[in-house]
């Protein structure tokens, strides 16, 4: 049977989907160890650390959702993977849940079990590398490439929203907004700073960051075009994308995140085959805690990276490169520095009023305003 030898950890509170979803697992060949809620969960966890392959919780629990148990259970063990369930269909929960690391997630009503059974087989195969070009008017080129995609966000439910993303304004706005952070983001040596105009429902522009271990800190800007719904869409991929080189990272497997060369190369080649036909420029940063060395790797030309101290900001000379999903894309241009303890670094569009905002420390987050042109920036401030 396809899940012989394989040990799982259900934590579910609806105890007729769960005794369910068990019965099936079993029945596939699966060990099945059961939790009500995410403080049962990790307490189950603790004890059977050695033996279990793989989580699947559900994010809306009482006393402990699933999200929180992912957050303490990861500590114990990060290189076992996990599916969350989401209920209620949340972005925000799900992509927080893939940024503790989560390797799928699914939506209920799951109508069919045998959907849970291939995204347990692909979270604990072995890493694959293939990057077929999707069809999205072909549902079964669709289903192939999602089988063969499993390292990112669930592509099936992906792709069974992009039309409605495509074509709704109001979805597409909602779902990018759940992934914008707050305009302060602080970390334990360094805040990270943005604010980011619109002049339409969709943001093309897209800001992110994360710590990576205790040592490393990367950050990224991105500009989609053209500049349509689908920038919503790119959102998603470009946080996964990133979401699973943390992954990789956490698990001694890769160390691409920190190396923005081959992080930008390996962000080309997964937007060149979404079959999103979406261009991307990017200014991806990472900076090394303890000696405050910034490598920065860019595509394209739409934004630029500054030094920014007393006297103003300085633009860090970096050659124009192709926009990330390019078929003629090459490689991403580098510059390498070191911080002195009163500079910042900073990613803006190009654009005096943006630059001017960002001298004058505006920062506002995501906001809307027509009178403004659409882009913005964001700052990366040492605090330690």
């Amino acid at each position: 049977m396809a899940l012989t030898n394989v040990t799982v950890l259900l934590v579910e509170d609806d105890a007729v989907f769960r005794q369910l979803l068990a019965d099936f697992l079993s029945q596939q060949g699966a060990v099945v160890f059961q939790a009500n809620d995410g403080e049962e969960g990790v307490a189950v966890f603790s004890q059977h650390l050695v033996d279990i392959d793989i989580v699947i919780a559900d994010l809306s629990m009482p006393r402990l959702g699933g999200l929180g148990m992912l957050k303490q259970i990861v500590k114990l063990n990060p290189a076992v993977p996990s599916i969350v369930i989401s209920g209620n269909n949340v972005m925000a929960d799900v992509v927080e849940a893939l940024r503790y690391g989560a390797s799928d997630y699914l939506v209920k009503p799951v109508a069919d079990l045998s959907i849970i059974e291939l995204a347990i087989e692909q979270a604990i195969a072995p890493q694959q590398n293939q990057f077929d070009v999707i069809d999205f008017n072909d549902s079964h080129a669709v289903i192939n490439s999602a089988a063969n995609m499993s390292e990112d966000l669930s592509y099936q439910e992906l792709i069974d929203n992009f039309s409605l993303l495509e074509h709704s304004a109001e979805a597409a706005k909602s779902v990018q907004q759940q992934l914008f952070p707050a305009s302060d983001i602080r970390y334990p040596q360094a805040s990270i700073h943005y604010s980011l105009c619109k002049n339409s429902d969709v943001s093309a522009y897209f800001i992110d960051s994360t710590m990576v271990g205790d040592k490393h800190l990367i950050m990224y800007m991105a500009h989609f075009h053209p500049e349509d719904n689908r920038a919503a869409f790119g959102c998603v991929l470009l946080r996964s994308f990133v979401n699973q080189k943390l992954k990789e990272y956490r698990n001694s497997i890769s160390n691409t995140l920190i190396e923005p060369f081959n992080m930008l190369s390996y962000l080309n080649e997964r937007m060149a085959n979404s079959g999103l036909s979406l261009n991307v420029d990017m200014v991806y940063v990472c900076v090394e805690l303890e000696q405050y060395r910034v490598a920065i790797g860019q595509a394209g030309s739409g934004l630029r990276c500054y030094l920014r101290n007393s006297k103003g900001l300085a633009p860090i000379a970096i050659s124009e490169s192709l926009p990330l999903g390019t078929v003629e894309w090459n490689k991403p241009s580098m510059q390498f520095r070191s911080l002195l303890p009163e500079e910042t670094i900073c990613i803006a569009s190009n654009d005096a009023k943006q630059r001017q905002r960002l001298l004058n420390d505006q920062f506002d987050g995501l906001f809307y305003n027509v009178d403004l042109s659409a882009g913005g920036f964001m700052e990366l401030e040492l605090t330690a």
